[in-house]
């Protein structure tokens, strides 16, 4: 198997790691597999609390990503560990609350690698709004969100490591 360093690796983070973040993950994955791309990534995903750890992600999200060719089977919630910020080249956060979670665990020296995913599409709100309370309209909001920004994100790592 090839080292994790020799792969843009990306880590995305919600707080339960059984919505958002399992979400975008599947999804980058997908976009990046239609770019014909995988190996050369390590994509993942965590939360940074420990409410869903082995849990598969939440069956709505799950639902919605399917209805676009999306699968999130095989992830299993996480939480975030020490070792992602040294092992990890993005870590995105799905939510400022969550940002400001990941930047108080993480030494000083990684902290330019936490952003906002939706940093990288202009013109966008700065977070992926929470759906678990919700209905399923708020898991397609998270999925139109996150198709876009993955696209984005694929083309700008492209841009930065790949050309």
């Amino acid at each position: 198997m090839t080292d994790y360093k020799e792969k843009v690796s990306v880590l995305f983070v919600c707080m339960g790691n059984i919505c958002r973040s399992p979400t975008a993950e599947g999804t980058f994955r997908h976009v990046v597999e239609e770019a014909g791309l995988s190996e050369k990534f390590l994509i993942d995903s965590a939360g940074t609390h420990a409410y869903h750890v082995g849990e598969p992600a939440d069956r709505r999200a799950s639902a919605a990503a399917e209805r676009r060719g999306i699968s999130l089977d095989g992830i299993a919630a996480r939480r975030v560990e020490p070792i992602d910020f040294e092992k990890f080249d993005y870590v995105l956060a799905m939510d400022r609350l969550n940002h400001v979670t990941l930047v108080d665990q993480a030494d000083a020296e990684y902290h330019d690698k936490i952003r906002l995913f939706l940093e990288f599409v202009a013109g966008h709100e700065n977070e992926v709004p929470d759906p678990y309370y919700g209905g399923s309209a708020g898991f397609e909001r998270v999925l139109d969100l996150v198709e876009e920004a993955s696209r984005v994100l694929l083309e700008t790592l492209r841009s930065r490591h790949l050309d």
